[in-house]
């Protein structure tokens, strides 16, 4: 029986990648006296993996990884006014307005009438806050988490305080790797919505062989899922 269903927020329902790699074309272009562009992509790679266990996810995170990689690719000798001009970047970032992805509001107002729906997004508090809020989806939810990371633990936790448990619950979203694999392991049904652009540490293989597995071109797709699935529901 399905009970609640879990939503992932940034590209998912909101563009967010689209504007990481705007930013990145700005920093690569900043520095385009110091490094190649695909050394530059994969210093700040590298920066962002290391940086992951002390800044998290979201756009604060990013900037500092991109003002770190600055620092390291002219061997200190960035000028003050990059800085600012990646601080500025980073705050442009964080005061985008919210673009929704085609049928988000359709889909989630479809499936709330009938299933509990709950946000389950990671990143900056504040910044996931504001976006949620413009979005105007909010009062569709009947929960919504920010989180630190998502694993398997994350969603069993969410999934026993907001529904029936995980075994009851699906979780929707555009990351394998976040949304799908540790939501499947811990019981859940995982349904995939690529987005187009995936950040690379965001990249993971489709568990195919997976009996609760279930991928979607687009997510207007998904209430003709659930009741394809025939799963009884249960508010």
């Amino acid at each position: 029986m399905l009970t609640t269903i879990g939503f992932d927020a940034d590209d998912t329902l909101w563009q967010n990648e689209t504007f990481f790699r705007l930013t990145q074309d700005r920093f690569t272009g900043l520095l385009a006296d110091h490094a190649e562009a695909d050394h530059l992509a994969e210093r700040l790679e590298a920066a962002e993996r290391r940086n992951l266990g002390h800044y998290g996810f979201g756009v604060k995170g990013f900037t500092l990884s991109m003002i770190e990689t600055a620092i390291e690719v002219t061997g200190g000798r960035v000028p003050a006014t990059v800085i600012g001009e990646l601080i500025a970047a980073g705050r442009e970032m964080l005061e985008h307005p919210i673009e929704l992805l085609p049928q988000a509001r359709a889909t989630v107002t479809a499936l709330a009438v009938e299933y509990r729906v709950v946000l389950i997004t990671k990143g900056d508090l504040l910044d996931q806050e504001r976006k949620l809020a413009q979005s105007g989806l909010g009062d569709l939810f009947d929960g919504v988490e920010i989180v630190s990371d998502k694993t398997p633990a994350t969603y069993r936790t969410i999934f026993a305080r907001h529904g029936t448990g995980a075994d009851q619950a699906m979780m929707v979203g555009n990351s394998l790797k976040s949304d799908v694999i540790p939501a499947l392991a811990a019981g859940a049904w995982g349904v995939h919505v690529p987005h187009g652009m995936i950040w690379a540490l965001e990249a993971a293989e489709p568990p195919t062989d997976h009996q609760r597995f279930h991928a979607l071109a687009g997510l207007g797709g998904l209430p003709d899922l659930v009741a394809s699935l025939k799963i009884p529901h249960n508010r």
